[in-house]
């Protein structure tokens, strides 16, 4: 029977990719939103300090990111071209991964978490208490999340997006109940979100394992010591770029973290609210996203270049009315937005006009995601990369420094926008030219 990513009608495949995935993009993006607005009452350098996490956080993340990333264009492609035996070498190569990316990630918390909050947390003890608790926790049993990431990519990559809402419900689900029972009930603060953190996340790892070996026997795994060396290389050449700007993003995030802390430490809490917001406000444009990647990559496999255009097409249109009722929420209720977090006076002054100028950010932003994605399903990772480097990076960090000279806090937010406009254009150009050298 012919795989739906090469025959459904683009319209309907779009959709019926995304939706599950937006789905399951949101309820995993409860994980961070949920955490921050419970620590939020437990006080303001609770928030700060998990704000402060973010940027780690987002290194963990970017690990199991580059892993799923590069796994899914090459079980896709490999789907496409009809080798069940590399699709075979694949999936195991990318559980191999998944548990050296644990073993670093722990090695890292030992060393430097410590040393990385004394340097952050601007002389306050009480934030490097909270954050070191919380984010110790976080990536010592990290397993969890880096196995989440290969099994739900599995379900991705053969067409099956609905399954892994299962194992990102079971995930979120036990996290929520988890949590209010952690911090308040048994008064352990931000030691307990961390752990309901970390066994939802194991949850759902479990979870997708079960899913995939029941209902998604077109991709058979296992764990081995002696991976495919070839599969690891394919893995590593897609997904590497994702993983190297997310960490690079990463570091911009310390940054920005360090240029904030000159105006105060709630512009950090502020921060890290819309980090923590853009998770889920953002859930449609991602959801599309990460969908097209395999319907990209299935039909570059299968030769099939009217239908990767068409993708793009539909993607982008799809983001854009899927985010404005979000987007206008947003615009008109930014105080309302600040109050989940219990914001103070000097807070919700700041985070108001924060809300605003990122919920521009997010709307600016769909094409140039849109196009990164692509270009990941192409199998044109450096492109993907210096593209999402210009726009979450180099031109953020730049811009904010130079306009915090001013001592406009606005201004700083004003940059992220400011670095979305420009990257518009190269991006389009980047695309045509990638997709001409492809195809040709």
């Amino acid at each position: 029977m012919d795989n739906k990513m090469g025959t459904e009608k683009m319209s309907r495949l779009i959709l019926t990719t995304g939706v599950p995935l937006m789905l399951s993009l949101l309820i995993n993006s409860l994980y961070n939103f949920v955490d921050s607005v419970f620590v939020s009452r437990i006080s303001e350098d609770a928030l700060t300090a998990i704000s402060l996490s973010a940027p780690v956080q987002m290194f963990v993340s970017a690990l199991g990111l580059g892993n799923a990333v590069g796994l899914n264009a090459a079980i896709s492609k490999a789907l496409g071209e009809r080798d069940a035996k590399r699709v075979t070498k694949v999936a195991s190569a990318a559980i191999f991964v998944a548990v050296c990316e644990w073993i670093l990630i722990s090695l890292v918390c030992l060393i430097g978490v410590r040393l990385y909050f004394d340097w952050q947390c601007g002389g306050n003890e009480a934030i490097a208490k909270y954050g070191c608790e919380y984010l110790s926790i976080c990536m010592l049993f990290s397993f969890g999340q880096m196995g989440q990431w290969v099994f739900d990519r599995f379900v991705i990559a053969s067409g099956k997006s609905h399954l892994f809402l299962f194992t990102l419900s079971a995930a979120s689900i036990t996290n929520i109940i988890l949590d209010p029972v952690f911090i308040f009930v048994l008064n352990m603060g931000t030691r307990g979100a961390a752990i309901a953190t970390v066994i939802g996340q194991c949850v759902g790892s479990l979870a997708g394992m079960l899913i995939n070996r029941k209902w998604n026997k077109e991709i058979p795994f296992s764990f081995t010591l002696h991976p495919d060396i070839t599969s690891i290389k394919d893995i590593i050449k897609v997904g590497f770029p994702s993983t190297l700007v997310q960490v690079v993003t990463s570091f911009v995030n310390v940054a920005m973290n360090t240029i904030l802390l000159g105006f105060s430490s709630t512009a950090i809490a502020v921060f890290g609210v819309c980090c923590r917001m853009q998770g889920i406000c953002t859930v449609p444009v991602h959801g599309i996203n990460n969908g097209i990647i395999p319907i990209v990559a299935f039909n570059y496999g299968a030769r099939i270049k009217e239908r990767v255009k068409e993708s793009i097409r539909y993607a982008i249109l799809d983001s854009v009315i899927l985010y404005i009722p979000l987007f206008l929420i947003l615009i008109i209720f930014p105080d309302k937005v600040m109050m989940l977090f219990k914001a103070s006076n000097t807070m919700a002054q700041i985070g108001v006009s924060a809300v605003r100028f990122f919920a521009l950010v997010w709307l600016i932003s769909i094409p140039n995601l849109v196009i990164s994605s692509a270009l990941q399903g192409l199998s044109r990772a450096n492109s993907s990369m210096l593209l999402t480097m210009l726009r979450q990076a180099i031109l953020p960090l730049l811009l904010a420094y130079l306009l915090s000279l001013t001592g406009n806090i606005n201004l700083i937010w004003f940059a992220f926008v400011i670095s979305e406009i420009i990257v518009i254009y190269p991006a389009i150009r980047m695309w045509k030219r990638d997709l001409k050298r492809v195809f040709t």
